[in-house]
Order: C-alpha cells, then sequence, then structure tokens
C-alpha cells in the first residue's frame, strides 16, 4: 500500500466475521461498534446467486454454479490468511470510503503488516477490481497478471473470473 496524505489511518479493530472472499465485518475494540468492510481494489466471485453473480456468469461466459465454487475457494483461502479475532488496522483512502451499499471501503492491514489484498490478489484468490479506482489498483493488476502466468490459485482452474 502506497503512502499517502490522502488516507485515513483507524487502528485498534478485531475481526468479528469473515463475509466472502473480499469482505469481512470488523468491531472498534474500544467502542464494540460494528461495521462491513470491502477490501479496496479486489474483487472474488460470489458465493450465492445474484445479481452481480448472474452479471459475472453472463460477461465471463462461465457457469454460475462454477463461480460459486471459485467462490468457495477464495473464501477458504481468505479465512487461512484472516481469522475472526485478529486484531486489524483499517486503512482508507479519503477520496473513496464507502460504496455504493454502505459498506467501509479499506485495506484491511494484518499485525504482521500484511495487506489482506495484496495476499489474495498475489495468491490468484482475488481479482483487481477497477470500478472503484484505489491507489494500489496498478500494483494489484501487475500482481494479478503473475498470480495468472504462474496458475496460482483459482487461475489453475480458469483464465478468468
Amino acid at each position: 500500500m502506497e503512502a499517502n496524505e490522502s488516507k485515513l489511518i483507524r487502528p485498534h479493530f478485531k475481526v468479528v466475521q469473515i463475509v466472502d472472499g473480499d469482505g469481512l465485518i470488523v468491531e472498534n475494540i474500544s467502542t464494540k461498534e460494528q461495521e462491513e468492510v470491502r477490501i479496496y481494489g479486489i474483487d472474488a466471485p460470489e458465493l450465492k446467486l445474484s445479481n452481480k453473480l448472474l452479471k459475472d456468469e453472463r460477461e465471463l461466459n462461465l457457469p454460475a454454479q462454477f463461480l460459486i465454487e471459485l467462490g468457495n475457494k477464495s473464501l477458504n483461502f481468505m479465512l487461512q490468511v484472516v481469522r475472526p479475532d485478529d486484531k486489524v488496522t483499517l486503512v482508507q483512502e479519503t477520496r473513496n470510503m464507502v460504496d455504493s451499499y454502505g459498506r467501509t471501503l479499506a485495506y484491511v492491514i494484518l499485525e504482521d503488516s500484511k495487506s489482506v489484498g495484496e495476499v489474495l490478489i498475489e495468491n490468484g484468490f482475488a481479482k483487481p477490481y477497477s470500478k472503484v479506482y484505489c491507489d494500489d489498483l496498478p500494483k494489484y493488476q501487475m500482481l494479478s497478471l503473475k498470480a495468472k502466468s504462474e496458475k496460482k490459485g483459482l487461475f489453475l482452474f480458469t483464465d478468468t473470473f
């Protein structure tokens, strides 16, 4: 994650639940307030039938059931990277703080300083998401190309997801 003055650093959160391969619910350790976080710059396949899944099915020419299987693989990898009760820091870009569903947009940084999104992308379990720009998008695109060329993660099963 690039350092930039237009970032808001929010430490002192713990993970409550992993929602899917690109989202989780966190709790502020002090206030106990919970919020759903959509990780900046990444997209993982859906876990259940939804409008987004049907759109992906049409655009990618892949069956919905196959995409759901990929979504479950992404979720399982996410659960290896971050677990409930892990302490995390949220880093937000001030120009994009929430998505169209009201979820917090943030980089999720683990205690060892690794970015969850970056780990998912470099291991091929998520792809760069360009519909909402983030500062790390160019880096994510390069990491994704490398994961694809090395057939990592979901790229073992398909060239596109």
